[in-house]
């Protein structure tokens, strides 16, 4: 597992852990049930304080990237929906925006800015 943080970034260090982690597991690089480190292992690792990556595996488990199973650690969730709403939601916008015109660049760009 190879993180980095950049610390002259005005994103802040956790948001830096939580984002990598996501797109990690979003891109296969951390596939579903792959052991991510301790909270305190990582923390060494990237020289930051435990509390700074504790907030960030809190909010990827609440984002359902990732899951605790107790004492057997943290792994990468499975990404699965159960009624595939959002495979039908992101059928019907790619639909919608080639009916519209739109590339594919224009079509990822116009989800960016509205992810946040």
């Amino acid at each position: 597992m190879r993180l980095e943080i950049d610390a002259l970034s005005d994103e802040p260090p956790f948001e830096q852990v939580r984002r990598q982690v996501a797109e990690g597991a979003a891109s296969g690089s951390f596939p579903p049930g792959h052991k991510l480190p301790t909270v305190r292992a990582l923390a060494e690792a990237l020289d930051l304080a435990t509390n700074t990556v504790a907030k960030a595996y809190r909010a990827l488990e609440v984002d359902g990237v990732i899951e605790t199973r107790g004492r057997a650690g943290t792994f990468v969730a499975s990404r699965t929906t159960a009624d595939g709403a959002t495979e039908a939601a992101a059928q019907a916008f790619v639909l919608e925006a080639r009916r519209q015109g739109l590339s594919k660049d224009e079509a990822v760009r116009l989800v960016d800015t509205h992810w946040a």
